[in-house]
């Protein structure tokens, strides 16, 4: 009877060890990365009252485009990346923006248009109605400016460009003959908050990309001489950083790098 317990007891503890495991990673798989575990995250948006906004735009998934624990492309990092960098822009500046919070809307709402700065990530798998379309290229002619982050290396997951032919073709059904500009650092989107030079620019860390990243605009009237409507961060994931910035996963100076850059795009967003 003393084994048959024995063997009860060891059972029994096994199977505690277990359950504390599972919830260990349940936990970590919740809150580690993304703020949430599951297909779509909960999304709640608040109404516009003045205070600055961070806006992540939702799209309707490409196929392949849900490889990341089954969640759709365009949440990946949510909330974290947002409401870390919201937090830097507190310490940094006066601009005063919403920090928990962070609303997540469709490029057809018209509440987007209340909003300066929009973001859009994994724009590989990005997929473009026609009123999404439309939506868009109204909302840059009205003065919306866009960031876009995160591509992939040549060949990831079938995507032989990384990203780029999709997200180059819906832009050109936004704005046909689109051009995108290589950018360099004489540029005053770097410029807005921090001075970066041009070896700054080649110090921006990969979160695991390979190669350098490459920076690139979109201009109204496709002239560099006016406004600067769109950058881009190609062949790099800027927002990993921001995401991943308490979690100890990559080093400061590099993390410090990314941050910058979001610094000066919202500032550059905000005032142009």
């Amino acid at each position: 009877m003393r084994a048959v317990r024995r063997r009860s007891l060891v059972a029994a503890a096994l199977a505690i060890g277990c359950a504390a495991a599972a919830f260990a990673q349940r936990r970590f798989d919740d809150f580690g990365f993304g703020g949430y575990r599951g297909r779509i995250p909960e999304i709640r948006n608040i109404a516009y009252d003045g205070r600055f906004t961070f806006v992540r735009v939702k799209y309707e998934t490409a196929p392949g485009g849900y490889w990341a624990g089954g969640r759709p492309a365009w949440v990946h990092g949510f909330p974290l990346a947002e409401q870390n960098l919201m937090r830097i822009m507190t310490d940094m500046s006066y601009l005063n923006p919403h920090v928990e919070e962070i609303n997540v809307l469709t490029l057809d709402d018209p509440e987007l248009f209340k909003y300066p700065v929009a973001y859009i990530i994994e724009v590989g798998w990005w997929t473009l109605n026609d009123r999404e379309t439309a939506a868009l290229r109204a909302y840059i002619q009205k003065g919306g400016f866009v960031i876009v982050d995160d591509f992939k290396v040549l060949g990831w997951r079938g995507i032989d460009t990384g990203g780029w032919d999709p997200f180059a073709e819906n832009m050109n059904r936004v704005f046909p003959g689109v051009r995108f500009f290589d950018m360099d650092a004489s540029h005053p989107i770097f410029h807005s908050f921090f001075e970066l030079n041009e070896q700054k620019l080649d110090d921006v860390p990969q979160a695991y990309n390979s190669g350098r990243p490459v920076f690139r605009g979109v201009y109204e009237d496709n002239d560099p001489a006016k406004r600067l409507v769109m950058i881009i961060n190609y062949n790099t994931d800027v927002s990993q950083f921001w995401e991943w910035s308490g979690r100890g996963l990559r080093p400061v100076d590099d993390t410090n790098e990314a941050y910058k850059l979001g610094v000066n795009y919202l500032m550059y967003g905000v005032t142009h």
